[in-house]
């Protein structure tokens, strides 16, 4: 049974959409400084999604929390565009 989102719900779920695709988009921003500037990496983002799924009852790890924010493996990412 699906369950429905608050108003407020459905826009926090939008702007982190929006702000994964970023993410996924901008590979010259790199991990280390979005850590330096903001106190978060895309790997935090994966750690926080893996924890909340886990505390809902779903089972998503974080290498697949991971994919899901990279928008590709990681090692695949890493290879790509870590500088």
């Amino acid at each position: 049974m699906a369950t429905q989102l608050s108003e407020n719900e459905a826009v926090e779920a939008a702007v982190f959409r929006h702000l994964v695709k970023h993410l996924q988009d901008d590979t010259e921003l790199q991990n280390i400084d979005l850590m330096n500037l903001a106190g978060f990496c895309r790997n935090c983002l994966a750690k926080w999604y893996a924890a909340e799924a886990e505390k809902q009852g779903k089972t998503i790890g974080y290498e697949e929390a991971r994919t899901m924010v990279y928008g590709m493996d990681y090692q695949q990412w890493k290879e790509k565009y870590q500088k």
